[in-house]
């Protein structure tokens, strides 16, 4: 190891250690899982700004919380840091035979899709290997935010044939079942609505309205993947935009001197409008001095 990350691993021993921080010592694998997403997501915000120092210290956080889990592992005789970077090493190697020369396939591949096919079988290989179950939608973490989760275990049953034809009959009718499911809820709004009073039982209401909703993010989010979009970071994006365009509105208001909770919707909207169009110029047209947040820098 570099003489660098050999002193950042001695630093988290020490702070581990009998005299070390009261706090890092109590740590366990189970405490530290808030911090690590927490971390992870830092990390996508600043990517957001394009603030590359920062985008440096939230990467080094990142990389605190693998050597943080690894210490710990190590106490306890599991595995270290070494064993983490070998078996990282060995994964990289083993699943890119393409590149390394594992079974005469150098060069054998040339684009993406090739490739993510490739990676995939000899996932099923490894799984298969160690016992594990060979279902095709093994691996993705129930952890995951549940847009996420729902875009990669599609991605997964797509990798088996298992999809909707990608030209545009196959877009035509992913629109349809999206249009399919927003009928279902409407049709599930409309008969709690008139077996309000005949049905006693809200909770069974209920769960059918969030059933039908969950088909339609469930189909919006086949469609995001049919048009290569990532719908997690599209929603992120979006939540992103909504609040800069917020943030002007409550600007604007207070600077008219009416509180939003004295205005009516239409005077609203139109603060808002004009918060789009404020936006939606180019960053470099506006005075330096009018940059008041870095995503402000971010083309919306």
């Amino acid at each position: 190891m570099s003489e660098r990350f050999t002193k950042l691993v001695g630093l988290m021993a020490t702070l581990r250690a009998v005299n070390g921080c009261p706090w890092d010592r109590k740590q366990t694998h189970d405490s530290l899982k808030p911090y690590l997403l927490e971390e992870t997501y830092e990390v996508l915000e600043t990517i957001d700004q394009h603030d590359h120092s920062k985008l440096r210290e939230e990467l080094g956080d990142v990389l605190l919380q693998v050597i943080f889990h690894s210490q710990i592992a190590a106490e306890a005789g599991t595995f270290t840091i070494d064993d983490v970077l070998d078996t990282l090493a060995d994964k990289l190697v083993r699943r890119h035979p393409h590149v390394f020369g594992n079974n005469d396939q150098t060069g054998t591949l040339t684009n993406g899709e090739q490739v993510l096919s490739q990676w995939e079988h000899i996932k099923r290989a490894e799984r298969e290997a160690a016992g594990g179950a060979l279902s095709a939608l093994d691996g993705v973490p129930k952890t995951l935010p549940a847009l996420l989760r729902a875009y990669q275990t599609q991605a997964r049953a797509a990798r088996v044939g298992f999809d909707w034809p990608h030209n545009a009959a196959g877009l035509e009718q992913i629109f349809g079942k999206v249009a399919e499911e927003v009928g279902e809820l409407q049709e599930a709004l409309a008969k709690t609505s008139t077996e309000a009073e005949s049905a006693p039982n809200q909770s069974d209401r209920d769960a059918a309205i969030e059933s039908e909703l969950g088909d339609i993010l469930f189909s919006l989010v086949n469609l995001a993947r049919f048009v290569k979009v990532n719908p997690e970071e599209a929603l992120r994006r979006s939540t992103n935009r909504f609040i800069d365009r917020f943030h002007l509105v409550e600007a604007q208001a207070a600077e008219n001197g009416t509180p939003l909770t004295d205005m009516t919707l239409a005077e609203m909207n139109l603060l808002w409008e004009e918060a789009k169009q404020r936006l939606a110029r180019p960053v470099e047209t506006e005075p330096e001095q009018t940059r008041t947040s870095p995503q402000k820098d971010v083309p919306l």
